[in-house]
């Protein structure tokens, strides 16, 4: 038994990019549209909202690249049996 299958490899690869182009499309678009619901009154809010924008954007990016690829892995190893 092989401790990498190349199916799974691929099917890790392809997760990845499907996860890089979920964040920066489903990311950019919920970061827009959280900037448009912005109400801050003050530059003090104003930078606290951004930076939960920036730590939303840091989360999301560790989720998505962190599970696409290990959900495309075991896909490919299971297509590939």
């Amino acid at each position: 038994m092989e401790a990498v299958s190349p199916a799974g490899a691929i099917g890790a690869v392809l997760g990845l990019i499907l996860g890089w182009l979920d964040y920066m499309v489903v990311g950019g678009w919920v970061a827009r549209k959280l900037k448009e619901t912005d109400r801050s009154q003050t530059a003090a809010e104003k930078a606290d909202y951004e930076r939960r924008i920036v730590l939303f954007r840091r989360w999301f990016l560790l989720s998505t690249v962190g599970a696409f690829p290990i959900g495309g892995y075991l896909l490919g190893s299971a297509v590939a049996v």
